[in-house]
């Protein structure tokens, strides 16, 4: 338009002071929920490779729940039904507050981290199918395990390593894992549903309803939520389609605005404050616990996991797959539109970004199980995959990120200069006067 000057959006610019400090309260909770998974997997590890590996296979398979309403489930499969779908609630909250309420309403600032989750979910699925083409006993129906990235692992380690990183690198990795979890979710909704009865999906819709209902209301009794949260769970569940999708559906019907009139934060919000620290803190530490303990002797030996198609697959899909999708993506975005990278970084914090994607461990866990069935050889080779290329990830984004950080190390100083002492960062007041 005549009378103003035209400037390109940026791909990872400055995001709003109160995103800012949004992410950084996420960061630190994820830090700790980081740890609690890597501890539980770690736990499970040694006790599945122990004199009492025994004892670890029989905990796993304890059943428990009410028989009448075919929940009398393993203990591994609870966990991975039932707490995982906490950690999908969480998740369906914080994707629904991104696109409402934050920084990520805006469309050019939506349209890469969506993006980049799709190249780095298509990239790894292809490099999977190419190493597994040909293979016998349906190796093939594990093309979606190297697609997921494992939101607290991958944040937990950029909170250890990147102190001085940009928030809007942090921001993009946390909308990014997120978006490619509800993908994960759709591909196993889709995928992995090997009979679908629709009765019990159809009566779903009528607790998800009187949830929606309530909660648009502004209800916020537990004990009516509850109940109506765990029929929509139970349906779902009995419907074919994986119980964790109904913690995604719960999720959506939050609402994040307030009313006018109204004091304090959203609903949305309070509720990811509530139930954060149990999905980070309990739900995917435990899934963690029973998911990850694979026994080296079981599978037929190390040699022969690490050169099974499969594993090879999955390692490659996460290391190779995820940085050739997320970079390549961005690079994409900026080539054929009109944005750019913000002022200050470089490619290279792109590619370190990309390489910290590889870290895939909850959902490619879960979808592993559902790939092969608990307990197969094929399973415990995917486990071993998902491992190996998780560790391999999380080093080689280390070494590029370390690097980064010390550059944005020496510019904190002045990125974080408050002379006025109002505790917000000069240069965001800056940016409203401009």
């Amino acid at each position: 338009m005549p009378g103003k000057s035209f400037r390109p959006s940026s791909l990872f610019g400055r995001g709003s002071w109160p995103e800012v400090r949004r992410v950084g309260d996420i960061l630190r909770a994820e830090t700790v929920g980081g740890a609690l998974l890597l501890s539980a997997a770690v736990l499970a590890l040694i006790w599945a490779n122990s004199p009492w590996s025994d004892s670890y296979q029989r905990l796993r398979e304890v059943v428990v729940g009410p028989g009448s309403l075919h929940l009398d489930l393993s203990l591994v499969a609870w966990a991975a039904d039932g707490l995982l779908a906490i950690f999908f609630f969480v998740a369906g909250l914080e994707l629904k507050r991104e696109f409402v309420a934050g920084d990520l309403r805006e469309p050019r600032r939506a349209v890469l981290p969506v993006a980049a989750a799709v190249g780095g979910m298509a990239v790894p699925a292809l490099i999977y199918t190419a190493v597994n083409a040909g293979t016998a006993g349906g190796a093939l129906s594990g093309w979606a395990v190297p697609t997921a990235t494992d939101i607290a692992f991958a944040l937990a380690v950029l909170a250890v390593i990147g102190t001085h990183l940009p928030t809007a690198l942090r921001t993009f990795l946390l909308t990014l894992a997120v978006v490619d979890d509800l993908l994960a979710i759709l591909v196993i909704a889709v995928f992995y549903t090997s009979s679908l009865h629709w009765v019990p999906l159809l009566l779903a819709l009528i607790p998800l309803g009187l949830f929606a209902v309530l909660v648009q209301c502004r209800v916020r009794s537990w004990w009516l939520l509850l109940p109506l949260a765990f029929a929509t769970w139970t349906l779902v569940h009995a419907s074919g389609i994986h119980a964790t999708v109904a913690g995604v559906l719960l999720g959506f019907m939050v609402p994040v605005l307030t009313r006018k009139g109204e004091d304090g934060h959203g609903l949305a919000e309070r509720f990811e404050h509530r139930w954060r620290p149990i999905s980070a803190g309990v739900a995917v530490p435990v899934f963690a616990f029973f998911a990850a303990g694979v026994s080296i002797a079981g599978a037929g030996g190390l040699g022969a996991s690490m050169t099974d198609p499969v594993t090879i697959g999955i390692v490659a899909g996460l290391v190779l797959g995820k940085a050739v999708g997320v970079l390549g993506t961005t690079w994409l975005v900026q080539r054929f539109t009109r944005a750019r990278l913000g002022d200050g970084l470089a490619w290279w914090d792109v590619f370190g970004l990309s390489l910290l994607a590889g870290i895939g461990f909850t959902v490619s866990l879960l979808v592993g199980e559902l790939a092969f069935g608990p307990g197969s050889v094929k399973d415990e080779h995917a486990r071993i995959g998902i491992l190996a290329g998780s560790l391999v990830a999380a080093v080689l984004a280390t070494v590029v990120l370390r690097i980064r950080n010390r550059h944005y190390q020496r510019l904190h100083a002045a990125e974080n200069r408050d002379d006025d002492g109002d505790g917000v960062p000069d240069v965001y007041q800056d940016d409203a006067v401009r």
